[in-house]
């Protein structure tokens, strides 16, 4: 009966001590939020966009707009103490005056944001409030575990800490408001020689506009009256031009006809040439093919003399072997020799007419390509 009535107890301090914790954390030091215009860079089409960003130090919560004064929020980015958050030393964003600008913050969910700052000492302000802020989460939750027995931090730590986050945020919002009038001061061209005293209301925002539109509409009318006086000097111009441009008109109509003129004759010019260009290939391959045809004479009469050849050897060895019957056989050689030198005298003659038919059908070859390569140099004229 003891234990039971002592569990609600327990249950009820726990209760007590996670409400005390959550007032120390939203109001035990008051809340000063960070806020200022920040580029984040979208997930699915990796768009840079300029939101409205506050960050409550006290709590973690990091939320953006589209437009400072929009009522709505639009979205939600989400870190934890065990996230990291840092500056990169690779400039994402990618123009060269944001170097050193870019934040990165990378989730033990593998989320990754991508947010840039307009100048370095604002990028670096976010930065050390958002590890101020992390300091906070992480004495959120030692506390928080500390009332189940297996944490050691107090409610005097989550205070310290809450107030030190507090700190921070409140020094570099004056980093932010500076990062804002610089922008601001680039934005409207407006000189360091005319600071802009107090918060960046609308009203000032709308003051300058509207005069640095003035003097812009000023700047206009003067380019206007500048442009009229050039407009009228260039119609006189043209129209002491007119009769000129009437005759080039003209000449450019009649070079136009005459290029017609030489373009068809050139057509024509080819057209010959080429029709005497297949001629003279048709007559090449038809010496070609006599030249082929006395090869294979030649080829053919070669073969006769080597037969004529191998059969006056033969004859030879006959008579060799005829010479142990001289006495019987002297007719039979006598006639094997007669034989032999006519055969010889008859491929000696053939060999002869054969060369002098390559030697004419070598002439002819040489004489048709001189008169190609004559005609070639004609086309290229």
């Amino acid at each position: 009966m003891a234990s039971n009535g002592a569990s609600p107890r327990i249950v009820d301090a726990t209760e007590n001590s996670l409400d005390k914790i959550k007032r120390q954390l939203a109001s035990g030091s008051g809340r000063n939020l960070l806020q200022g215009p920040l580029f984040k860079r979208s997930e699915t089409l990796r768009k840079w966009n300029e939101r409205w960003v506050i960050l409550d130090p006290t709590t973690g919560k990091m939320e953006y707009k589209t437009r400072r004064n929009e009522p709505t929020i639009k979205g939600t980015i989400l870190f934890d103490e065990n996230s990291t958050i840092s500056i990169s030393p690779v400039n994402f964003q990618g123009l060269p005056k944001y170097n050193g600008c870019c934040i990165y913050i990378g989730t033990p969910q593998k989320k990754d944001y991508f947010l840039c700052a307009e100048t370095p000492g604002a990028a670096k302000a976010w930065v050390t409030t958002l590890h101020a802020t992390q300091l906070v989460l992480k004495a959120h939750k030692e506390a928080v575990e500390s009332l189940s027995g297996s944490g050691s931090a107090t409610l005097g730590t989550v205070a310290t800490v809450v107030a030190a986050a507090n700190s921070t945020a409140l020094e570099c919002s004056r980093e932010i408001q500076a990062a804002m009038q610089i922008s601001l001061r680039n934005a409207l061209k407006i000189t360091p020689n005319k600071p802009i005293d107090g918060p960046l209301d609308d009203l000032t925002i709308m003051k300058e506009t509207l005069r640095v539109k003035d003097e812009e509409l000023h700047n206009l009318a003067r380019e206007l009256r500048s442009r009229d006086s050039m407009i009228k000097e260039i119609a006189d111009k043209l129209s002491e031009t007119a009769e000129a441009a009437v005759a080039a008109a003209s000449a450019a109509h009649t070079m136009d006809e005459q290029r017609k003129i030489v373009c068809v004759e050139f057509e024509r010019l080819t057209t010959d040439s080429q029709r005497q260009q297949e001629a003279t290939k048709l007559k090449l391959k038809e010496l070609e093919e006599k030249t082929f045809t006395l090869s294979k004479e030649k080829d053919q009469l070669v073969k006769e003399r080597d037969a004529a050849l191998q059969e006056a050897h033969m004859w030879r060895s006959e008579l060799g072997k005829a010479r142990e019957r001289v006495v019987i056989l002297e007719g039979a050689v006598v006639r094997a020799e007669e034989k032999v030198r006519v055969a010889e005298a008859s491929g000696e003659a053939k060999s002869k007419e054969a060369s002098q038919r390559e030697a004419t059908a070598w002439t002819e070859k040489q004489e048709l390509l001189a008169y190609v390569n004559m005609l070639q140099t004609q086309l290229q004229r």
